[in-house]
């Protein structure tokens, strides 16, 4: 295949170039999606014109990294990411090339890339496909390679490494053998790398079609030990009973099995039974236990997403989800009961929850299949949440103003009070009424000689 079809809009958007004199390139992932079969989501371009020309011939352009020669043009519904040619040089911080010299053909500018499968431009507008370095066939055996000697390649840029085992996860993918072995002579200068990056590697990774393999190589070539040095003590944990699995092979699992739509929920179930190695013990009958290994996995879990700068909101989610997953139901729970667990669990948290306790049942069993009881508890759970009761202290019929109107005016009083009124409105819902919210609050008050002022 000489030439690949170019959708209109991108025909368009080159006939821009090549009417004011320009020679313009599709580079990048969306080659590779062409050769793998899928649909492109983005495309990147690279130009014979420098930023200051490409800006003269569109209307608008966004100076995303012109220092390294990239703008963002928007066209039609679509952002692209258009970089003149460029040669590069000296890699003094191990990630970020010390010079910049705009090459003059295509040739030069793809010599300069990572890995073959990524060395590869299609000539705009007619579709004609330039490869040097063999990268259409490294796609086509499912090979990992460098342009040129992978020693080379992870020393300039210490990211490499983690792409390399990123692109792992790629259906059906490995990584030559060369440049596996390049890998773990180069980790001093990818301990370099900005942890911002290293994470957004490690969550592609995660959240990939095959997670499995990434994991692996990333256990193999010393990574994990590099940026995740918690997570590789799981190996040859044992666990026994109903595990075939040591820790870490059942997190490897874990992880593949959660919905690739739900990082949170795919971070956890990698993390879930991270502190088993720390409360391992044996019982009287021989049997490993690992008793509170859920807190102690949550805690585990909270300092390494801190340590890769993880958003506030995703640590909360994945550590409180790691804290609950072990949580026990019994079938004679009262209405109450289950109402109760809704409330400790967060309603925002329940399906999440019940996706990581299939994920982990999928580790162990090979089905995601909920055990009877589970099922149960879940249609009850749905059942009782249709209901629209009272599961935050806002969905109380009083309020705080409420109560110092009703002579409740001590400020730490009225918290105290507005829980005291939660959990009986969880006991009974048919009490969340203000009247009767309001003579239950004073009883309370009278009852704990909380004082009161009548107005």
């Amino acid at each position: 295949m000489n030439t690949v079809p170019v959708p209109r809009d991108l025909q368009e958007f080159s006939h821009i170039f090549t009417q004011n004199g320009f020679s313009v390139y599709l580079v990048g992932g969306a080659i590779r999606d062409i050769f793998l079969k899928k649909k492109p989501t983005d495309w990147d371009v690279a130009t014979n014109a420098s930023p200051q020309q490409v800006s003269k011939i569109f209307k608008r352009v966004i100076p995303t990294g012109i220092e390294h020669g990239t703008v963002t043009i928007p066209f039609r519904s679509h952002m692209i990411e258009c970089t003149t040619f460029r040669t590069e040089q000296g890699y003094s911080d191990g990630r970020h090339p010390d010079k910049i010299h705009y090459a003059a053909t295509i040739e030069e500018d793809l010599s300069r890339r990572d890995f073959t499968m990524n060395a590869i431009a299609v000539s705009l507008p007619d579709g004609k496909v330039i490869d040097p370095f063999n990268g259409r066939a490294d796609i086509k055996k499912r090979i990992i390679k460098t342009v040129g000697s992978p020693t080379e390649r992870f020393s300039e840029d210490g990211l490499r490494p983690l792409r390399a085992v990123r692109f792992s996860t790629l259906t059906g993918f490995t990584i030559e053998p060369e440049t596996f072995a390049a890998i773990q002579p180069a980790l001093t200068v990818t301990g370099r790398v900005a942890v911002e990056r290293v994470r957004d590697e490690l969550v592609k990774l995660i959240m990939s079609e095959q997670p499995l393999t990434g994991l692996d190589y990333l256990e193999k070539s010393g990574l994990m030990d590099l940026f995740l040095p918690e997570l590789a003590q799981c190996r040859g944990i044992e666990q026994k009973g109903r595990h075939q699995f040591d820790v870490l092979d059942h997190l490897y699992r874990a992880c593949a099995a959660a919905p690739q739509n739900e990082p949170e929920v795919r971070i956890a179930a990698l993390f879930h039974d991270i502190g088993k190695p720390i409360v391992r013990s044996l019982d009287e009958s021989g049997n490993f236990t690992f008793y509170h290994h859920e807190t102690v996995s949550a805690k585990m879990t909270k300092k390494i997403m801190e340590r890769l700068r993880f958003p506030n909101r995703s640590i909360e989610m994945v550590t409180h989800l790691i804290r609950m997953h072990m949580f026990h139901y019994e079938p004679v729970w009262t209405d109450a009961a289950v109402r109760r667990f809704i409330v400790s669990t967060g309603v925002e948290y329940i399906e999440p929850l019940f996706l990581l306790r299939r994920a982990d049942s999928a580790a162990i069993t090979g089905t995601s299949t909920l055990l009877p009881d589970l099922v149960e508890f879940r249609e009850r759970i749905n059942h009782i949440l249709a209901q629209k009761h009272v599961f935050s202290l806002k969905d109380l019929a009083v309020t705080g103003n409420d109560l110092k109107k009703a002579g409740i005016t001590h400020g730490p009083s009225i918290g105290i009070v507005l829980r005291e009124l939660h959990n009986t409105v969880l006991d009974d819902p048919s009490l969340n009424t203000k009247e009767r919210l309001i003579k239950i609050a004073l009883a309370f008050c009278n009852e704990r000689k909380i004082p009161l002022i009548i107005f």
